[in-house]
Order: structure tokens, then C-alpha cells, then sequence
């Protein structure tokens, strides 16, 4: 999946889907490291509050753990 810029949805919502996805498909097992935002801003070519905003919202989902210090990591 690629993000649509200048499409209807905001970056940080198709990030969020991408990751989701992901998630979901098994890319990203459960309690495996997340990519760190500093990942995601390279692989993605997001600015910073993007890619937070896209891993608040996976966090709001239950889908992901924030542990400061340690990095963010797929719900189990």
C-alpha cells in the first residue's frame, strides 16, 4: 500500500491503515517491535507528527502497546 497525497484522507489515517494492515496480515506479529517513528518517517516519507499520529491512533485501537524508553510494540 502507498499513501495518496493530496487524496481526501489524511497521511496519518493511510499510515495508520498501512500498519493496521500489516497488523492484520501477520507482517507485524503480536509483541514484535514496531518500526520507530524515526523508521517510519524514512520508509514512508512522513514528517514526524504523521507517523505519531498514525501510531496514537493504532494505540487508541488496542492494536499496539507504547512503552517509553523501550519503543512501541504490536498488542498480544
Amino acid at each position: 500500500m502507498r499513501l495518496e497525497r493530496g487524496g481526501p484522507e489524511p497521511l496519518y489515517k493511510q499510515l495508520a491503515a498501512i500498519l493496521r494492515a500489516r497488523i492484520e496480515e501477520g507482517d507485524l506479529r503480536p509483541r514484535a517491535r514496531m518500526p520507530s517513528l524515526t523508521e517510519l518517517m524514512a520508509e514512508y516519507d512522513v514528517a514526524d507528527g504523521t507517523a505519531r499520529r498514525a501510531v496514537e491512533e493504532l494505540q487508541r485501537e488496542g492494536l499496539v502497546t507504547v512503552t517509553p524508553g523501550l519503543g512501541t510494540f504490536v498488542a498480544g
